[in-house]
């Protein structure tokens, strides 16, 4: 049996977070992880000699501006962790070969934006200065605790600074979908430079609160770029792993849990896959999904009863696709100023977005689905031979519940992801790019396709192929995520925490969640806890007044 201060389900960006910051404060961790590597969504590997592909998140702009990082940029450094900047975040191409760029300089961007549509360098700029104003309180809502007296301070901040009728303006600007944000453009070419933003959020277009999530990650790529660490993304899990170790902790990879042990409704350790009892002596930290948390780790557990049942009502977002391309040369664009671009989207604007994101939601595989290309070699040339690239490619548009093709081209028999419906899917994207690249396909040395059902294999968090790990719908998003009947980070179980992309803030490498349970973890040994009322799914009165469901602390303010 093994003993620690705090045990971690799962070594993704969150829980390995909250464990290096509890680290530093000289606690024991110990991260078990299933897979034979660490780091969840961040995982490097060589498809070809001399090719370094992350094989699914690649750029960390939201890590570097986030509270964790700020904490632990010494640490990280000191292990060895260097990060690459470009001044040319993103692009996008249309079908008709229009291009623009998104780039770290704000006059520059303004006036290509004016060029391209009259008026439109001046909306930038307004929209600019509208964010700005607010940017602390969209960082507020997008990395604090929302359920804790952190939000209630953010709160009351918010209506002395903006007064109840910018408040309530802030507040519908929230709400406004993707769609609506990009008609303030004139231009289609720049509408479809920022419009494919909202689909890394798990939204389409026509979706409340689209336009929010788009106009935050446009902002973000002109202020902070698209970072990435050099060697690849494992430089920065590595780095992680060692604070942890230095400090006592274990990172074990191939033994996952199988099940949180619950003794007097407290979590007071896990058992490993292969039979072994660890122990927790201030709390586990699960970074899965709200369906195997109580479905498989509390199974049978009287304290997650009524959760469990609403966990059993979480949904799940559409699949998406990853290609990868080691290339011979560099891709001949049609705008060279693509060649800086780290990532390119290729679609034709938020009509194309939202037909496949309707196509995908009804079964079936895009005719034309957006390419979200990722260009790492542009930031760090190191990921490939000298001459060499490398495309990562996202198709961020694809069915969970697969039903056939859109295009009626590709036969989808029985629903299924079988390898060959995989490489003609894969297939599509290719001769879209190479309708554009002249020397593409020339230049190919590998490619390497997974489906929704590889992804879903890789790593159980992607349900269904579904890389946010949860449908980002408005009922399952900021203080209501997972559900409004599932309370954020905290659970039933004293001193057992949920985090992860199906909790707030979602989906993306900004470690929101494992730094709010960190601090609740570590205000808790202080005696700060927030009320049982507060933190429970609410039961029914037998079950409220049964010895397993007596009101008990399961968090702390901040």
């Amino acid at each position: 049996m093994a003993d620690y201060d705090a045990v971690f389900v799962g070594s993704g960006i969150n829980t390995l977070t909250a464990a290096a910051l509890l680290a530093q404060e000289g606690w024991r961790c110990g991260v078990f992880e299933r897979q034979d590597h660490l780091g969840g969504a961040i995982h490097t590997t060589e498809l070809a000699p001399g090719y370094i592909h992350d094989l699914y998140a690649i750029s960390h702009a939201m890590f570097l501006g986030s509270a964790a990082y700020a904490r632990l940029a010494e640490d990280l450094a000191a292990r060895g962790l260097r990060y690459l900047h470009c001044s040319v975040p993103a692009g996008g191409l249309t079908a008709d070969g229009d291009s623009a760029t998104l780039t770290t300089d704000p006059e520059r961007n303004m006036t290509a934006f004016e060029g391209a549509g009259a008026g439109d360098g001046e909306t930038w700029r307004r929209l600019r200065a509208e964010h700005q104003e607010v940017a602390h309180l969209v960082r507020g809502i997008m990395s604090g605790d929302l359920l804790s007296r952190q939000g209630v301070v953010l709160g009351l901040g918010a209506y002395r600074q903006l007064g109840m009728k910018g408040l309530l303006k802030f507040s519908g600007e929230l709400l406004e979908s993707c769609r609506d944000w990009s008609d303030r453009f004139r231009s289609p070419t720049t509408q479809a430079l920022l419009a494919p933003w909202t689909l890394h959020a798990g939204m389409g277009p026509e979706q409340p609160s689209s336009g929010f999530m788009t106009r935050m990650m446009s902002m973000s790529l002109e202020a902070r770029g698209t970072p990435v660490p050099e060697g690849g993304g494992n430089r920065l899990v590595d780095a992680l792993a060692g604070i942890i170790r230095d400090a006592g902790g274990t990172c074990l990879t191939g033994n996952g849990v199988g099940a949180v042990l619950v003794e007097r409704g407290r979590a007071a350790g896990v058992r490993l896959a292969d039979g072994t009892l660890v122990t927790a002596k201030r709390g586990v930290v699960a970074g899965v999904t709200p369906t195997q948390l109580y479905g498989s780790l509390l199974a049978d557990v009287p304290e997650a009863h009524a959760a469990a049942q609403a966990a059993r009502r979480f949904r799940y977002g559409r699949a998406r696709m990853q290609l990868h391309f080691a290339l011979s040369g560099r891709p001949e664009w049609p705008d060279p100023q693509l060649l800086d671009a780290a990532t390119i989207h290729l679609t034709s604007g938020v009509d194309a977005i939202s037909r496949s994101v309707n196509e995908a939601e009804r079964g079936l595989i895009p005719a034309l689905p957006t390419l979200t290309v990722g260009q790492p070699v542009a930031v760090d040339p190191s990921r490939a031979p000298e001459g060499g690239w490398i495309f990562a490619v996202q198709l961020h548009e694809m069915p969970s519940r697969l039903r056939g093709d859109a295009a009626g081209q590709i036969d989808a028999p029985d629903g299924v992801w079988t390898e060959d419906l995989r490489e003609r899917v894969a297939d599509r994207a290719q001769q879209i790019l190479a309708k554009q690249i002249p020397n593409f396909e020339s230049s190919i040395i590998r490619r390497v396709a997974m489906s929704p059902t590889d992804l879903a294999r890789a790593n159980e968090n992607f349900v269904g192929g579904d890389g946010s790990s949860g449908a980002f719908s408005l009922d399952q998003s900021l203080l209501w995520r997972p559900r409004p009947d599932l309370t954020g980070h905290i659970t039933p179980v004293r001193d057992l925490y949920l985090v992860g992309a199906s909790t707030h803030p979602g989906p993306g490498l900004g470690a929101g969640s494992g730094i709010i349970v960190a601090n609740r973890m570590r205000a808790a040994r202080r005696g700060w806890r927030i009320p049982a009322r507060l933190s429970s799914v609410r039961s029914s009165p037998a079950q409220a007044n049964s010895p397993a469901n007596r009101p008990h602390s399961t968090g702390v303010h901040q």
